[in-house]
C-alpha cells in the first residue's frame, strides 16, 4: 500500500510518499480502509519531534517509534482482528489511530465508532481529536452550562471551530477570537460576538467571562486571568508555542500549580480519544448542532504540503487529506 513515511525528526521535508505493506489487525483492532485522514497540530508535533517532551512520552527519542504519519481516520472496516464486537467488514467508521496517511491503517476497536450518516468521509476525518478535544474541554473540563459566558480563544481553528459550537448548544453565550480573515467563519458558527485579536484585547476590555477555552498556546496566564470571572474556569488546551523542551505546556504546568491559591479554576487539558465521545458527537452531528468546518482538502501525495499550511495558521477549520 502507499503510504506517507518518515525515519528522522524534521521539517515536512522528512516525509516521503512509498509502498509499504499493508497492515494486518491484532487483537482487538480494525483494519480500515482509509478514505479520508485529519490533520491537526499534533501532526506536526510527531513530525517534528518537538517540543522533546513528545518524545519523552513514547514516541521515539531518536526517531519516530511509528513511522506513518496522520491519526485522525474516516473510512471503511476491511477485516476485523480477535474479539472484535462492535464492527464488521463494511462499516463505514471514523476515529483515531496511528498511521492514518496511508491507504490501510489498525485502530484499536474503543477509540472508532460509526461514521455520522450525514458526513462525506472527508467532513468525518475532521472531527475526531479536535471534536473530542473540544468536547472535553467544553463539557468535561469546563462543565458549561445554560447563561455562562464563554470566550473562545484560537476560535477559527481545529478545536476551536469545534468549541464554539459546542458551547453554544449548552446553552451558553459565545465569544470568538481569531484573525481578520477568519471572522466570517466563526460568525457562521454561531458565535454571539467575535474579536479581531489584531484590533482589540480582549482582556483589556473590561469584559470577565465565565470560561475561557483557549486553543491559541501565546498569551500569559496573568492575561488570560484577567479577563476570567472571579470563580470562573480557564481550560488550555494543548501546548503551543514556548521553547524546544516543552513547548507551551509549561503555562499549563504553572496552571496546576497557582489553582489551589485562588479562586479561579485554572485547568491544563490533555484530552484522549474514546468511542463514547465519538458517538456522542455523532449523535450531535447528525441531529444538526455541529457542523465541521473543513478548509482545504490535498491529495496523499501532498501531504506536507496540507501539514504545512495547517501549521502556519491559515487554515480556517479543518485540513484533511483524501486517500
Amino acid at each position: 500500500m502507499k503510504a506517507v513515511v518518515q525515519d528522522v525528526y524534521g521539517s515536512a521535508d522528512v516525509l516521503e510518499l512509498r509502498d509499504i505493506d499493508k497492515p494486518v489487525p491484532g487483537d482487538g483492532e480494525v483494519l480500515i480502509r482509509v478514505h479520508a485522514a485529519g490533520v491537526d497540530q499534533g501532526v506536526w508535533h510527531l513530525m517534528a519531534g518537538l517540543p522533546y517532551l513528545v518524545r519523552i512520552f513514547g514516541y521515539g527519542l531518536k526517531k519516530p517509534k511509528v513511522p506513518v504519519r496522520g491519526r485522525d481516520v474516516a473510512g471503511v472496516v476491511e477485516a476485523v482482528g480477535n474479539g472484535v464486537t462492535r464492527f464488521q467488514p463494511g462499516d463505514e467508521v471514523y476515529g483515531t489511530c496511528e498511521g492514518s496517511f496511508a491507504e490501510y491503517a489498525c485502530a484499536k476497536e474503543g477509540r472508532m465508532a460509526l461514521k455520522p450518516a450525514n458526513l462525506s468521509f472527508e467532513q468525518a476525518a475532521a472531527v475526531p481529536i479536535s471534536g473530542s478535544t473540544a468536547l472535553q474541554g467544553i463539557r468535561d473540563s469546563a462543565q458549561v452550562s445554560p447563561g455562562q459566558s464563554v470566550l473562545v480563544i484560537g476560535a477559527a481553528g481545529g478545536v476551536g471551530s469545534f468549541a464554539v459550537q459546542l458551547a453554544k448548544a449548552f446553552g451558553a453565550e459565545v465569544t470568538g477570537v481569531c484573525s481578520t480573515a477568519k471572522l466570517d467563519l466563526v460568525r457562521s458558527l454561531g458565535a454571539d460576538r467575535v474579536i479581531d485579536y489584531r484590533q482589540e484585547d480582549f482582556a483589556a476590555a473590561g469584559r470577565r467571562y465565565d470560561v475561557i477555552l483557549d486553543t491559541a498556546g501565546n498569551r500569559p496566564l496573568s492575561v488570560l486571568r484577567r479577563a476570567l470571572a472571579p470563580k470562573g474556569t480557564l481550560v488550555i488546551v494543548g501546548g503551543e508555542g514556548g521553547g524546544q523542551l516543552t513547548g507551551g505546556f509549561e503555562r499549563s504546568l504553572r496552571a496546576a500549580l497557582l489553582a489551589p491559591w485562588t479562586g479561579q479554576k485554572l485547568k491544563g487539558l490533555v484530552a484522549g480519544e474514546n468511542h463514547r465521545d465519538l458517538e456522542y458527537l455523532a449523535s450531535m452531528i447528525e441531529a444538526g448542532t455541529v457542523t465541521p468546518a473543513v478548509d482545504r482538502i490535498f491529495p496523499l501525495a501532498e501531504a506536507p504540503a496540507a501539514i504545512t499550511y495547517m501549521h502556519e495558521g491559515r487554515a480556517r477549520g479543518k485540513v484533511v487529506i483524501r486517500i
